[in-house]
């Protein structure tokens, strides 16, 4: 199992956080170049990850149901849908993503995308608060 948060931000991981916990948040993407060869962190279908939120509690289990790599410019709409990120369009979401893309790492043409699909397994704490 791996534990991480998502977004750049602690104002960001929270956000995220409650959009997973709300079901508007099933899908993310991430840069390739962001995982090593040999990167355990990479999804996989049907492992269980722990998200954390901005103070570094375990907050979610989510479990991967898709995981595929993408060009950029091939990510298909549902990943913009499912990002929980407020994006309207394919369009939206692929400036805010590059944008995202150019602030941590650089962006350019044919980067490889993780792509994962996901779904909300257990919600553990939600702002210190432990909901069974």
């Amino acid at each position: 199992m791996i534990t991480f948060s998502f977004g750049h931000t602690p104002e960001m991981a929270d956000k995220l956080l409650a959009a997973v916990i709300r079901g508007d948040k099933t899908a993310t993407c991430s840069a390739l170049r962001d995982y090593s060869d040999d990167s355990e962190s990479m999804p996989q279908v049907g492992r269980r990850d722990c998200v954390l939120d901005s103070k570094g509690r375990r907050s979610a289990i989510i479990e991967s149901t898709k995981v595929e790599i993408l060009r950029f410019e091939d990510v298909p709409v549902e990943y913009a849908v499912h990002a929980g990120e407020g994006f309207a369009t394919i369009d939206d979401w692929r400036r805010g993503y590059r944008g995202e893309l150019e602030r941590y790492g650089g962006f350019e043409p044919g980067i490889q995308m993780v792509c994962e699909r996901f779904r909300l397994v257990e919600v553990l704490e939600m702002n210190g608060k432990t909901d069974k």
